[in-house]
């Protein structure tokens, strides 16, 4: 399964979602797409469509994330929005999916996205 992980540029991604996901289990079990894990970004909109999910981390507001989103809700790919609690997600997400899931740590975020995942 390919899955293209979106987010905001305004947060510590790389430590707070690129390093859990690369250091757990599932980074063996799926092919995970971090479009900031290198510097070539040209390709996003292509790796979008080949996704089979898109799990989107929707804490922090992005004009370029709604893009990402919107590409794969009209080309029916399925999307996942995680956000950490507390966080004032926009409303409109629920437009494009109605899997929100919220959760507290590095740990809880990688055991949600587990378990959704073997679903």
């Amino acid at each position: 399964m390919n899955i293209y992980i979106s987010h905001s540029r305004y947060f510590d991604f790389k430590n707070e979602l690129y390093k859990p996901i690369r250091e757990s289990n599932i980074n063996n079990l799926y092919s995970f797409f971090l479009p900031h894990e290198n510097q070539n970004d040209s390709d996003n909109i292509e790796r979008i469509l080949k996704a089979d999910l898109i799990i989107a981390e929707v804490s922090y507001p992005s004009t370029g994330q709604g893009i990402e989103i919107g590409i794969a809700s009209v080309s029916n790919i399925p999307i996942l929005c995680i956000y950490k609690e507390g966080s004032k997600i926009s409303r409109s997400l629920k437009h494009t999916t109605n899997q929100l899931i919220s959760y507290s740590n590095s740990q809880d975020l990688i055991y949600k996205i587990t378990n959704f995942l073997v679903k």
